[in-house]
């Protein structure tokens, strides 16, 4: 709990922060909306006279974040960055923006993001190329990109994003910033526009360690209106297992995450990181996870068939935006708006995923594909149990007792490459996008618990990434410390 001096600091800092907030925006296209500075102000010095005479604080009392513009807030739009949801403002708060209220973090704005979640680099946006505080000529990832700039330029202590198949992870790395994913139904979903409903967590983005654990701790909870959230017995359950390790973490190197792609640069930290972390006297050991080979497309075929039967409802009849000029009254009408409609109101990448996604749910793409994709993500969720020593709560099966606590990766396989360059790599190959995903997709299919930090980097930062056990987000925040506090 912060101190009164530390609460008139963090007030006195969040007030300061905002006096910049018009000028990075201007810069980077941070925002979708944002709210008024000087009316934020005012409501900081209002929310300072009432908590400084508080007996118990939260950690994120006077602090600022900014919102991913696909979780639902009351006093802005949400519009997941589309023009289908441009006019849209939600009725109610999300679960986590209920959670961050409460707690007396103070909301600044909508961030951006490729649209619907749909990207790696925030370029797929109605709203524009949001751009990286690090370098404006370089890409800042995706698809919570306006989150990661937000962070990364100063103007917040943190930012939800949501994290599908790295979405969360992929940016922090491009930032400089830590960006941390958790298990797969410990924070709730409930006010969060889908993308792929069976991958997608709402994960937070901050410029260290703590602040990211703050903020997890805040939105760790049940929440009775997301069935996939895990219930009080089940986090019980897994609060039985963490209790059982004992010693210092042991750390596993996943083989298969040295691709061939990994430049040389990223190899040379990767290999930093694990001889400082030996020097600390930590145990390593080599692990093999033969269905990582496979995950890329596995999750590609399970979340853009997810993602087309999400985005179906916006068709300009129920949801969505509408063309004015569309008489619907006429016959036939109806199906010559529902084509105008989808085309007007969904950017290329959208639609190529969307028509991906239908024909995986076809009757040949669902029996050649859907099925050997869900049939490949068990078999890489029963081969990440046999390395871990803790128990899956999910799972019948035992943990390993000669396994690891923890496995680390490189977040990204190439350094944060230059604006024009990346979009001329997807003109020549429209899956280069995709392929950005390799390192961060396997976790994401397994739900588990991952977190990205920055180090080293001679020109740009870049990123490791550490993945545990389901449920066991604790040993992941603290590897993840480790690794940020060393010295290379």
């Amino acid at each position: 709990m912060p101190t009164n001096k530390q609460l008139t600091k963090q007030f006195q800092l969040s007030v300061n922060r905002l006096k910049t907030l018009r000028s990075a925006h201007v810069n980077f296209n941070i925002f979708t909306s944002y709210r008024h500075p000087t009316k934020l102000s005012l409501e900081l010095e209002a929310q300072y006279s009432e908590l400084s005479s508080a007996e118990v604080l939260s950690p994120l009392a006077g602090k600022l974040c900014a919102i991913k513009d696909n979780i639902a807030t009351t006093e802005e739009p949400t519009t997941c960055s589309s023009r289908a949801l441009s006019r849209y403002v939600s009725p109610y708060n999300a679960t986590v923006t209920s959670l961050l209220y409460a707690a007396g973090a103070s909301v600044v704005g909508k961030t951006n993001m490729d649209e619907f979640g749909m990207g790696a680099a925030t370029t797929h946006s109605y709203y524009g190329v949001t751009r990286n505080p690090q370098d404006p000529e370089r890409i800042i990832g995706g698809s919570s990109g306006g989150s990661a700039a937000a962070v990364a330029a100063g103007i917040c202590d943190f930012a939800l994003g949501t994290d599908t198949g790295g979405s969360v992870r992929n940016p922090a790395t491009h930032g400089g910033i830590v960006g941390l994913k958790p298990s797969y139904g410990r924070v709730s979903r409930w006010g969060v526009i889908p993308y792929a409903q069976s991958f997608d967590t709402v994960g937070v983005l901050a410029s260290n360690v703590a602040t990211a654990r703050d903020v997890y701790m805040v939105l760790d909870k049940y929440d009775t209106k997301d069935p996939t959230c895990l219930d009080n017995n089940m986090r019980e359950t897994i609060l039985t297992f963490v209790g059982k390790r004992s010693g210092k973490l042991v750390i596993g190197i996943p083989l298969e995450f040295n691709i061939a792609e990994l430049v040389p640069e990223i190899r040379d930290v990767w290999a930093s990181v694990l001889i400082k972390l030996h020097e600390k006297g930590y145990t390593i050991k080599q692990v093999s996870i033969p269905a990582v080979k496979q995950s890329l497309p596995t999750y590609y075929t399970l979340a853009l068939a997810e993602a087309a039967s999400n985005l179906a409802k916006y068709d300009g009849i129920r949801y969505g935006y509408r063309d004015a000029e569309t008489d619907i009254e006429k016959e036939g009408s109806e199906k010559t708006m529902f084509a105008e409609t989808r085309s007007a109101q969904f950017n290329p990448e959208v639609k190529q995923r969307i028509l991906l996604g239908n024909y995986n749910l076809s009757s040949d793409g669902y029996k050649n594909n859907f099925l050997k994709a869900l049939q490949l993500r068990k078999q890489l969720t029963d081969e990440f149990n046999k390395v871990f020593r803790l128990n899956n709560a999910l799972a019948t099966v035992e943990g390993n007792p000669q396994g690891v606590d923890v496995l680390i990766s490189p977040t990204q396989s190439e350094e944060t490459p230059k604006l024009h360059i990346y979009e001329l790599q997807l003109k020549e190959s429209p899956v280069y996008g995709y392929i950005n995903d390799v390192l961060t997709v396997p976790g994401s299919l397994s739900g588990l618990p991952c977190i990205s930090v920055p180090v080293g980097g001679k020109d740009m930062p870049l990123g490791i990434q550490v993945m545990g056990q389901f449920g066991d987000d604790v040993a992941v925040l603290e590897m993840g410390e480790e690794v940020m506090n060393l010295s290379l």
